[in-house]
């Protein structure tokens, strides 16, 4: 996989033509697909290191190509609409997209997203070392792998990238806009619930509880904290 191909998904012509020209200018190769199926036969043939991913489109939708992705594949994945519907995002999201843009955007944002995606916590000011271990967990970050109880735990990149920034700190509070600022790479204008979103997912697939010696702690009205207890 190469982290500079871009494989740009959308049905519309002139997205596609306006995608290549701003990304090949900022120095990355592009592939692009028209529809859903083709999309799924451009990421096994070219694997890309990120998919810029329409949802309406015809054949498959970009919904059921994430969902089939992610299968296999924790490449990361911007989900573009044309609909501001917040149940497109929320699906999007839980099925392991990294981001979300809504339609008509600016060309130049999603470069800047598509760079800020690339950025990983591993070279952030949050990581000394690329393994952590607490009782029963154990989170590897060189190679994305989380073992909770002796059992792997399947993450998506965010979603790792996120424990580690929490669990890199033990006990304390990250705001929402500090977490999205570290692990994302940029603000959201305000927009803090893919935070939300990110951290229920967690919870559930870690089966955090109050039995577990560790959680990832609500801090009503600013963010999150990891916490070992004692």
């Amino acid at each position: 996989m190469s982290s500079q191909t871009i494989l740009v998904v959308d049905d519309d012509d002139k997205i596609r033509e306006v995608m290549r020209s701003y990304f090949t200018k900022a120095g990355f190769q592009v592939e692009e697909a028209a529809d859903g199926v083709e999309a799924i036969r451009k990421v096994e043939q070219v694997k890309p290191g990120v998919i810029i991913l329409d949802i309406m489109m015809p054949v498959l939708d970009g919904i059921e190509v994430c969902r089939q992705v992610r299968k296999y594949s924790q490449v990361p994945i911007i989900m573009l609409s044309a609909r501001a519907e917040d149940e497109d995002r929320i699906i999007g999201l839980d099925l392991g997209a990294d981001d979300y843009i809504a339609k008509p955007f600016n060309p130049r944002e999603v470069v800047a997203r598509v760079n800020a995606v690339l950025r990983r916590v591993p070279n952030t000011e949050f990581a000394s070392a690329d393994w952590l271990h607490f009782p029963s967990l154990d989170i590897n970050i060189a190679d994305y792998t989380l073992t909770a109880f002796g059992r792997s735990v399947p993450l998506t990149a965010k979603e790792m990238e996120l424990l580690w920034c929490l669990a890199s700190k033990p006990g304390r509070t990250f705001s929402r806009e500090i977490l999205l600022e570290k692990v994302w790479g940029y603000t959201y204008c305000g927009e803090t619930r893919t935070v939300d979103n990110h951290i229920r997912r967690l919870r559930q697939k870690m089966e955090a509880n109050e039995t577990t010696p560790w959680d990832i702690k609500t801090v009503w009205g600013i963010g999150y904290r990891f916490e070992v207890k004692s």
